[in-house]
């Protein structure tokens, strides 16, 4: 009887407890009073950024990018790539498989032999371009797209991070005279391939660290990067047939693999034929692209691609 007088008492206004697993918040909240205090923090904001640990991060991601664009690139004189004409398929080799996995340009078909062509540097590191933003600006319009430059994604998120991307100095510091005079001997190429192999992973794991401080976005339907808190406000993603080229992007969170793209392609192994056939598709490997160049120039492949590979798989022919 006394509990039930106690509950009794009880008025709504005193209630602030979880029901199912929900907090019952108050709406006595001044907006006009505290929307000040929020627009005052945001303004703040800017004086705490850029993170100065953070620099040395980006300068070294700068580093490694050109060390991998000149190895790269010298690699690619000795070690022919082949590219699909219709899709985005690589393939790296004098001559390119047989698996039939192109879609077309507008992927209009499917299951296709593919046509290949002579790939180039862009092919192997695809390029992912954002607008170049000064410190916290306003959000982009689309009738602003024209008067913001693009530049590659990585290179925006290191000059957010504090690093000055004009800077020739660390761009040179990545280039190594080495690599633009070096010979044919396997030992220089097997050198420079681990030099480049390195300058990848290296360059991936300085983004992944710059992305856990300095956010930026991905379209959920396209390819379109954004660095920064929110995407910008051009419509250019085209997703729905009824938005033509005027549709909105849907961003979510980007990840290390949408500001660098790994491509992976298909790898031929020691006991696969010399042409890789559609039938034994289920039995070859993968690997991203810039890791099968490197492998092929006589470099070790890191232990966090061997599942993929299937190196010590079985043969299709064994079957």
């Amino acid at each position: 009887m006394a509990l039930r007088q106690k509950l009794r008492r009880i008025t709504l206004e005193d209630i602030s407890v979880y029901i199912k697993g929900y907090r019952c918040y108050s709406s006595k909240l001044d907006w006009n009073k505290l929307r000040p205090m929020i627009l005052k923090r945001i303004e703040k904001r800017a004086n705490d950024y850029p993170v100065k640990s953070m620099i040395p991060v980006a300068e070294d991601v700068i580093i490694n990018r050109a060390r991998l664009f000149e190895g790269v690139s010298t690699l690619l004189r000795h070690y022919p790539i082949k590219a699909c004409k219709f899709c985005p398929e690589l393939y790296i080799g004098k001559e390119g498989h047989l698996i039939k996995t192109c879609h077309g340009y507008r992927r209009h078909i499917k299951n296709q032999v593919h046509h290949w062509v002579d790939g180039a540097l862009n092919d192997i590191i695809v390029p992912v371009e954002a607008f170049h933003l000064n410190k916290f600006p306003d959000i982009i319009r689309h009738d602003q797209r024209f008067d913001f430059d693009r530049i590659p994604a990585v290179l925006e998120l290191c000059s957010q991070a504090g690093a000055d991307i004009f800077d020739q100095t660390l761009h040179s510091i990545g280039k190594d005279s080495f690599s633009s005079d070096v010979s044919t001997s396997p030992p220089d190429l097997t050198y420079l391939a681990v030099r480049t192999l390195r300058a990848w992973e290296d360059m991936r794991e300085g983004v992944q660290k710059l992305l856990l401080v300095y956010p930026a976005k991905v379209c959920k339907f396209c390819d379109e990067v954004h660095v920064g808190a929110s995407g910008h406000k051009a419509r250019l993603c085209g997703v729905f047939k009824y938005e033509t080229w005027r549709g909105a992007h849907f961003w979510k969170t980007a990840r290390v693999d949408d500001l660098v793209p790994q491509k992976i392609v298909w790898r031929r192994r020691n006991q696969d034929p010399l042409v890789l056939l559609d039938k034994g598709r289920n039995f070859y490997g993968h690997a991203p692209a810039v890791v099968e160049l490197c492998i092929q120039a006589g470099a070790h492949a890191p232990s966090k691609y061997m599942c993929i590979m299937k190196a010590n798989g079985s043969s299709p022919a064994l079957h």
